[in-house]
């Protein structure tokens, strides 16, 4: 099934389904395949992270505030808003591997980067690429997962795709905690095993067995990504859920260990790199729990737990209560994860192949706009009145979008009760 083999073949796409064909007949992908598949996701995703447990050290070597380590977060929002834009309609249009082989060679790129950094600017820098290439396998990758697996796997697509990046968002931050503790010169051995991951993902999209796109349509292949005509309402029903999880994590990875170190005095990051991971493992595991449910349940209880986390989050806060703060980030891990498998779910049961990159890359900007916005405001709001306030109206204001999200969903029942 792999593309460099010299069978001929023809693609057929066959309603919302592709198979490839040779000769006598259609031939079925491995399960394992969609498995390999979801590999390129994991590899970018930890990357994406891999930075959060360093950035104390940073601070200290190069010198800068809370308020410039959430614009240095930002900028990764930056190249991923910009990735989107161009990575979902060129994906669609040219084939996944086109997009995905220079987002992971711009990601062993950022590796270089953060491996030698000295300076704000060679993080903002190192961050902006790995945004770029994040962009690209939110789009293209997630996409590519649904392409092996067909039409008849649509539902455990959507979920490996999904647990690929909630769960190597939080590999990163552990790994690299872990491994800055114990290994010498930490902030470049972390990235040289990175590069090693991201080197066995450019394997297997090489090998990955994805059916050839139809024949490009015109059009511009920059613009706000969107979804068919019909299918705007499922774009809608995730976003309103999936954006505000998915900011409530973007904040404690962002401001996790600031807030570990005034609660803890701390500044380990083993500690900080581990409640990332256990934040993004309950992202994972939560998908796997919820899987069976309807869609609505799985997107109201997406709703609910961001909404909880947020109210965990001012309590531990104001009471300097760090089981408290850690339980606030394992529910934001069971918000963005629900929020994200409902979403996709969603786009996978009503965007048809030639369009699901472009809607997967609508889903995350509608998400990652809101991630970027609101954690940076609240890094320079804490340098400003202090961090217990600054996490308190950063908390009030989600704890809002996220109660709004599950009353759009509740609002539309008729068009969530499937099954995910």
């Amino acid at each position: 099934m792999s593309e460099s083999r010299t069978m001929p073949e023809r693609t057929v796409v066959e309603g919302r389904g592709s198979r490839v064909f040779h000769g006598q007949g259609p031939v079925v992908v491995p399960a394992w395949w969609i498995w390999l598949a979801a590999w390129p996701v994991t590899a970018v995703f930890i990357l994406s992270n891999a930075a959060t447990p360093l950035y104390v050290l940073w601070q200290r070597d190069i010198g800068f505030s809370k308020g410039t380590l959430t614009v240095i977060f930002a900028f990764y929002i930056v190249g991923l808003l910009g990735s989107l834009l161009v990575s979902g309609v060129v994906s669609d249009r040219l084939g996944r591997k086109p997009v995905l082989l220079p987002a992971l060679v711009l990601a062993l790129a950022a590796c270089a980067i953060f491996a030698t950094a000295s300076s704000v600017a060679a993080l903002v820098v190192a961050r902006l690429f790995t945004g770029i290439a994040v962009g690209a396998v939110v789009s293209a990758g997630m996409a590519a997962v649904s392409d092996v697996a067909g039409q008849e796997r649509k539902r455990r697509a959507a979920l490996l795709a999904s647990c690929a990046m909630v769960f190597g968002a939080g590999l990163g931050p552990l790994l690299a905690g872990v491994m800055s503790e114990v290994l010498p010169a930490p902030t470049v051995a972390v990235f040289v095993v990175e590069a090693v991951f991201l080197l066995t993902a450019v394997v297997a999209v090489v090998r990955m067995p994805i059916p050839r796109p139809e024949t490009p349509s015109g059009g511009s292949r920059v613009r706000i990504p969107g979804v068919p005509q019909g299918s705007g309402i499922q774009l809608t029903l995730g976003i309103a859920v999936f954006a505000p999880g998915i900011t409530a994590t973007s904040f404690v990875l962002s401001l996790g260990p600031s807030l570990l170190s005034g609660l803890l005095g701390t500044t380990s990051r083993v500690v900080a790199g581990s409640m990332a991971f256990a934040m993004f493992l309950t992202a994972t595991g939560v998908q796997f729990a919820v899987q069976r449910l309807s869609r609505r349940t799985i997107l109201a209880a997406g709703a609910a737990s961001t909404t909880l986390s947020m109210v965990t989050l001012i309590v531990a806060v104001h009471t300097s209560s760090v089981p408290v703060l850690i339980a606030s980030a394992l529910l934001a891990g069971a918000g963005q994860g629900m929020g994200q498998l409902g979403g996709l779910s969603l786009l996978n049961s009503a965007v048809p192949p030639q369009r699901l990159a472009e809607a997967n890359s609508a889903l995350n900007m509608g998400g990652y706009v809101l991630a970027g916005v609101l954690p940076v405001s609240a890094g320079y709001l804490s340098d400003a009145v202090g961090l217990t306030r600054g996490a308190t109206v950063f908390g009030a204001l989600l704890m809002t979008l996220a109660v709004v999200g599950g009353c759009v969903v509740a609002a539309n029942r008729l068009r969530t009760t499937e099954s995910a």
